[in-house]
């Protein structure tokens, strides 16, 4: 039965401003974004009250590992810009990337809508970009929630969260135990500012009323900001199937300065050149107009490495081989080196 007002003056869900059959077209529009994910593992299709996953038959000893996260004030980009559809990869990304950290394969993932209106032809063009990413990092969209709540947002504007759910062998767990003095901490490249520092990039543009179609380098900025995060877990993945890593950072809000350091043991410290990679001309460009210090820059923005790995020594050409060939650029941009008491776990010179 279609929603509508009633003729005996009761109020309806639908003058509520909630639009039941509006969702349920939704539903059926993802349905093959959703499918097109799909791992073996999968039993069953969207629509149920819960999704069912099997455990891979090639993972000995799991550990699940979970992340959950979203895409900040990024968001307002978006809307800025009227640009929908890579900002689903961008939700998948910040969660799939905390999860390799652990040495984890992402396995499934849902995501969070919630709307004060709900928009379909928005709504499917990001549940696209979720599945894009879904299908970058071989990880199943399952399943997920839409939330239309009057009153919450304005106009098409829109909210997400995503929770991500990987496994690693109990013995092959990455957790930065065994890293040691002469490791070589290596970088990969990042695709621009990923998913965080844009509350200070608003701020910037708002103040100094920057133009989006201002153009760095023959792209504007606009389209440098909305690039969507790089997704690792392949490239990582490939190289563990030969390598050992001894710790892994994914550098996100904190920038280098903060994420190094919660995977290192306190005895010791990174000792990163920050002229060992050509940090892209977008951060120096927030730099100038923000007026930022190296040391706000540095623990703000990821500044051109999106993922950090430490190895040892002798495996650094191997590591930086099986990347390469996996189309990543990587830097060899410090090591690790023995803490004086006192002394921060993290030095950048």
């Amino acid at each position: 039965m279609s929603q509508k007002k009633s003729e005996d003056n009761s109020i309806t869900y639908m003058d509520s401003g909630v639009n039941i059959e509006a969702g349920n077209n939704l539903i059926e529009k993802i349905k093959p974004h959703a499918k097109a994910t799909f791992r073996k593992e999968v039993l069953g299709g969207l629509g149920g009250f819960g999704s069912m996953f099997e455990m891979p038959n090639h993972i000995n000893n799991p550990v699940l590992v979970s992340g959950t996260d979203g895409v900040g004030t990024k968001l307002k980009l978006a809307f800025e810009l009227n640009k929908h559809d890579t900002i689903g990869q961008d939700l998948v990304a910040m969660c799939v990337n905390d999860i390799i950290v652990q040495g984890a394969e992402p396995l499934f993932f849902l995501d969070y809508f919630a709307c004060g209106k709900l928009n379909t032809q928005i709504a499917e063009k990001v549940i696209k970009g979720i599945s894009d990413g879904c299908k970058l990092a071989k990880c199943s969209l399952v399943g997920g929630e839409t939330a239309e709540m009057p009153g919450m947002y304005q106009g098409d504007e829109y909210d997400l969260a995503g929770f991500c759910v990987g496994a690693v062998d109990k013995t092959k767990i990455i957790d930065g135990k065994s890293v040691d003095e002469g490791d070589i901490i290596i970088g990969i490249s990042s695709s621009g500012a990923h998913s965080n520092g844009y509350s200070l990039i608003r701020k910037i543009i708002s103040e100094k009323k920057i133009n989006l179609d201002l153009k760095i380098d023959n792209e504007t900025i606009g389209d440098l900001l909305i690039k969507p995060t790089k997704i690792y877990t392949q490239s990582i993945l490939e190289v563990l199937k030969t390598e050992k890593i001894n710790a892994m950072a994914h550098i996100t809000g904190g920038g280098l300065t903060e994420n190094i350091p919660r995977v290192i043991p306190h005895e010791f410290k990174a000792v990163i050149s920050k002229n060992s990679w050509k940090i892209p001309k977008l951060f120096s460009w927030i730099k100038s107009e923000a007026h930022l210090d190296d040391d706000e820059l540095f623990k703000t923005f990821n500044c051109g490495i999106g993922m950090v790995i430490i190895v040892k020594k002798e495996s650094k050409d191997r590591v930086m081989i099986s990347l390469r060939n996996s189309k990543e650029n990587a830097f060899e941009i410090g090591k690790i080196t023995k803490k004086v008491v006192d002394e921060p776990q993290i030095q950048i010179i």
